[in-house]
């Protein structure tokens, strides 16, 4: 062998059978049709990502202006938000990972887990935010919401309360429904403590959604609309809200009556996204936007940045992934394996649905103004953990039901 052969030889590396094999065995497993990997619901977890995307662009267009004159960065809730979905994606995978039929050990934990959490916002921990003390702040311009993981464990302890009995027997009983009111009774009421009026109604609305789903008597669904409303109507006439809940209330059957109070940041963010049209004014440029005119716009009112900026196709855009989100966790629960898994899929649908409906509502006027953020494309460190959460455990129903096609 001549030298410059023995150098070619030399520097060519070399792979061993063992470690091609190793590398092919991999590629089988991963690619392989019984593969988590092949079985994840990439299509909705797509739609989560980007729905987080464009939420980072509009979170950076409606904070960079005031950012920039009060001598900070302009990138600063960019690179929070982009944070809260890195650590929200990790949590998300740690809930799709594990078997979803193990949660039924995990969700006595979980509740009482996130029960302290809403007792411990209740006590010196917690922090009053625009007129309710749902947050505890831990620093660097992070805060907890134990109320949005206190979603997740709703529907995961429903699930297995009126899960459990359909394995076996028939449908759920009177005894499982009203277990299930006891369970959520405690959570809701310490909510309403604090007092937060928008999580309170996804909880109302998660509870009927499951329990439709399940097969419990119809009269539960029905009389528990009934009393809801005769709830909601003693509320108002005994004026059992905060004077601030009771104004937005009013505002909303009549924005006009007080223009420059409670009824401005309707008034206004009507205004954003008529004035966006078609197409938009163009990332960045947004008037309304840029001139700070409507208050919380990088949370509860994110939408109207969409609208004025992106105009009816990026708002339409946002509208078409959040539906194929809730459209592929509705094929989730019909094609889940077992009713466990389809009161999962069907709790967490039932929650994005009233919570997007509300949030994108009340920027157009036709729902009060609550403080439910946009799913997946709001500010906010809780929302998008739980949020991402709950698309792992859509992706863990999915991943293990058999029935898939």
């Amino acid at each position: 062998m001549t030298g410059a052969q023995q150098q070619a030889d030399w520097s060519t590396p070399r792979v061993s059978p063992v470690a091609l094999n190793d590398r092919e065995s991999f590629r089988e497993k991963a690619f392989h049709r019984e593969s988590p990997l092949r079985r994840l619901d990439w299509v909705v977890l797509f739609c989560a990502v980007a729905l987080s995307g464009i939420g980072a662009v509009l979170v950076w267009s409606a904070t960079r202006a005031a950012m920039e004159a009060a001598g900070g960065d302009p990138r600063a809730f960019l690179k929070r938000h982009v944070l809260n979905v890195l650590i929200g994606l990790a949590l998300g995978a740690i809930a799709a990972l594990v078997d979803y039929r193990m949660l039924r050990a995990y969700a006595p934990i979980v509740y009482i887990a996130s029960t302290i959490g809403l007792v411990a916002v209740l006590s010196p921990l917690g922090s009053v935010i625009n007129n309710a003390r749902s947050w505890i702040v831990i620093g660097g311009g992070f805060q907890v919401q134990p109320s949005e993981f206190a979603k997740v464990a709703l529907v995961v302890g429903m699930a297995m309360i009126l899960g459990e009995k359909r394995d076996n027997e028939a449908d759920p009983r009177d005894g499982d429904v009203l277990l299930v009111l006891a369970m959520a009774a405690v959570p809701m009421g310490l909510i309403m403590l604090q007092p937060d009026l928008g999580t309170m109604m996804v909880f109302v609305f998660t509870i009927l959604g499951v329990l439709a789903v399940s097969g419990a008597p119809r009269r539960w669904v029905a009389g528990l609309v009934i009393l809801g409303v005769l709830s909601g109507w003693g509320i108002l006439h005994f004026h059992m809200l905060e004077d601030y809940q009771e104004a937005r209330l009013t505002s909303f059957a009549n924005p006009e009556a007080d223009a420059r109070d409670t009824g401005y940041n309707v008034n206004q963010a009507k205004i954003a996204i008529g004035s966006g049209r078609v197409t938009g004014k163009g990332l960045f440029q947004g008037t309304q936007t840029n001139g700070e005119f409507i208050p919380e716009q990088q949370t509860d009112f994110v939408f109207t940045v969409a609208g004025e900026e992106l105009g009816f196709v990026g708002a339409g855009t946002i509208l078409l992934l959040l539906g194929v989100v809730l459209w592929r966790g509705t094929r989730i629960a019909v094609n889940a394996g077992d009713m466990f898994g389809t009161l999962v899929a069907a709790g967490v649908v039932s929650w994005f649905a009233f919570q997007s409906f509300v949030n994108i509502g009340m920027t157009l006027g036709i729902m009060p103004v609550t403080g439910l953020p946009l799913p997946f494309v709001s500010y906010g460190g809780s929302a998008m953990f739980a949020n991402f959460m709950a698309i792992g455990l859509l992706c863990n129903v999915k991943m293990r039901s058999n029935s898939w096609d």
